[in-house]
């Protein structure tokens, strides 16, 4: 189902289509597809792009999104330019897809980490405290472990170090607690089930806490369901080996532990020699998008270049 109007808000959109350079004729890949906001631009600039997404629903937002896009006639096979090809699979296979596509060398890369708005205000995906849906969470729903399968299996310590490690919660061994007994009585089905445990065992909060007291709990789970910080370690030494010389690697993260994950990297692939740091401080979105689309808060874009 896909939702009207606006499939997912691009953060940053501007600043990251003029760090990729795109290029008339040149290929690029976007490992994550989301609405299609960043692919459409390199599609109007005449790119050739190859778009991943694990989330089917967004691959059918992003392709209806690109078809509106193409600068006729290149996209419709009259022209020297191949139309977008849209792939459903996950990011930590882009060196097969690329190969399999023809993507095997190209001049970007990129990456948007962020969970897309659809994902959020569809209460079936249980990615959202605000909505009274299904614990899942599951980007792929090929995944066999849901949010569900974490909160009602795991141990009491297993689940603190999860909360812990994953949300870097201060509260993790109170609200795993609080889990395990509320699970003793009534297994926990819901999003809203999860979110008034927490809500009802969180201790007061400063007054210029604005943030629910669930949040980082649910971004924990999110996050182990989808094997994401693993996931992006794994894929971005493949995605360097697909760049061509002074090729671009733009990643836009999150969270903290993701933006750790790439500012290492960058930093350690940089002392090989072997990228380029472009932005030597994350670009950070302005207060007036922040006014536009509160999600973009916390987003962080850095860039490298092959050498």
């Amino acid at each position: 189902m896909l939702i009207k109007g606006e499939y997912h808000i691009p953060v940053l959109l501007k600043e990251t289509i003029d760090l990729l350079r795109v290029k008339k004729g040149k290929k690029y890949i976007d490992a994550t597809l989301g609405g299609g906001g960043h692919s459409k631009e390199v599609v109007k600039r005449e790119g050739r792009l190859l778009a991943i997404d694990c989330d089917p629903e967004a691959v059918k937002a992003g392709t209806l999104r690109l078809q509106t896009a193409c600068p006729a006639p290149s996209c419709l096979g009259g022209g020297k330019i191949p139309p977008p090809k849209v792939v459903w699979g996950n990011f930590s296979d882009i060196s097969e897809i690329a190969q399999k596509e023809g993507f095997s060398k190209v001049d970007g890369i990129l990456f948007d980490l962020g969970v897309s708005s659809h994902q959020l205000e569809t209460k079936e995906r249980g990615f959202s405290f605000n909505q009274g849906g299904p614990l899942d969470m599951r980007m792929d729903p090929r995944l066999s472990i849901t949010a569900k399968d974490l909160v009602n299996g795991l141990n009491e310590g297993e689940l603190y170090e999860l909360f812990f490690k994953l949300g870097q919660e201060k509260y993790s061994r109170r609200f795993a607690h609080a889990i395990c007994r509320a699970r003793r009585i009534k297994k926990i089905e819901t999003t809203d089930e999860l979110a008034k445990i927490i809500l009802d065992n969180a201790p007061p909060r400063g007054r210029f806490d604005g943030t629910h007291p669930a949040t980082r709990i649910f971004q924990a789970l999110r996050i182990a369901v989808n094997d994401e910080l693993n996931n992006l370690k794994k894929t971005l030494p493949k995605a360097v080996e697909l760049l061509n010389k002074e090729g671009r690697l733009i990643v836009l993260s999150f969270h903290s532990l993701e933006d750790g994950i790439v500012k290492r990297f960058f930093l350690e692939e940089q002392k090989r020699g072997v990228l380029e740091i472009v932005t030597e401080k994350p670009i950070i979105p302005e207060v007036n998008e922040i006014e536009k689309n509160p999600r973009a808060r916390s987003a962080k874009l850095r860039v490298a270049e092959k050498k």
